[in-house]
């Protein structure tokens, strides 16, 4: 498994400190946040998974804990949009240049705007997704508000 992928050299080009760590991916994972939680010993809180969603029909990207669920009432309301949906994965993948299981929110193609749930800030770190399978990048998730100029905002359910 390489370490270096779009995300880690986003990553490295916007000056974010991280490290890289990885699990045995298991594709068979019912929840592959909880599964990527469980494989690194980690609370699921801190563990984010990078969820594609729409909010009024435009793409965005939400990073919420991986034992949580996305409101999409307050997604929507976050972008200040009416209505909110998942995004079918075809079209997360074409989207992003990632595979299911493997989205990061960094060196994604083409940049949508993102939101993080506000409770995950309180950590001093967090691991989030780095681009492939089983692979994921443990930082601070100010730098990540900072690294994908998002915003913070309550979008679990």
């Amino acid at each position: 498994m390489s370490k270096t992928t779009r995300a880690t050299q986003a990553l490295a080009k916007a000056g974010v400190s991280f490290t890289v760590h990885t699990y045995d991916y298991d594709p068979n994972a019912e929840r592959v946040g909880m599964q990527a939680a469980e494989a690194l010993g980690e609370d699921p809180s801190r563990v984010l998974k990078t969820l594609m969603a729409e909010v009024d029909g435009k793409p965005v990207c939400v990073i919420v804990p991986s034992d949580c669920e996305v409101s999409m009432k307050k997604l929507a309301s976050a972008f200040k949009g009416k209505s909110a949906s998942m995004m079918k994965p075809a079209d997360a993948e074409r989207l992003t240049g990632y595979v299911v299981g493997g989205i990061s929110p960094f060196g994604q193609k083409k940049q949508v705007p993102t939101a993080i749930e506000e409770a995950a800030l309180v950590h001093a770190a967090v691991y989030m997704n780095g681009g492939q399978r089983g692979l994921q990048v443990r930082l601070a998730p100010g730098d990540v508000l900072v690294a994908l100029k998002a915003i913070s905002a309550p979008v679990i359910a």
